[in-house]
């Protein structure tokens, strides 16, 4: 079995099943946060299928969803249409708003999983 890009569809029921899930404080950070999901750049993990779909902005962070790794994540970005780091949490939509609106609250920064690191480097002999 081949992996295949997530379609916007897809996303669209991801989303919408999350937004009945979400309290009203990040139901609320997800409306001014929010925007058309859109391919974003990440390379290289993205390239296969065209980019990750974003679904929001919030200031010098990018809100995108991992379809390699099934989950939302938040990222650095500096120019527009290209993710600044990759990702690979497996969050749901609302957990990753939660974190967002956390580090909006108290400063303190988030736990997320990086890109995966080659074994010579990770364990050298």
């Amino acid at each position: 079995m081949s992996w295949e890009s997530f379609t916007e569809a897809e996303l669209w029921e991801v989303i919408i099943e999350a937004e009945a899930c979400m309290d009203i404080p990040a139901g609320r950070l997800w409306d001014v946060t929010r925007i058309e999901p859109q391919k974003w750049q990440c390379t290289p993990w993205g390239e296969t299928g065209g980019g990750f779909w974003v679904v929001g902005l919030a200031g010098s962070l990018v809100l995108w969803y991992n379809d390699i790794e099934e989950g939302f994540n938040l990222s650095p970005w500096t120019q527009y249409g290209i993710i600044g780091e990759y990702r690979c949490s497996q969050d749901e939509l609302e957990h990753a708003l939660q974190n967002l609106l956390r580090l909006i609250e108290t400063g303190e920064g988030f736990r997320y999983m990086g890109p995966p690191i080659p074994f010579d480097v990770k364990y050298p002999v």
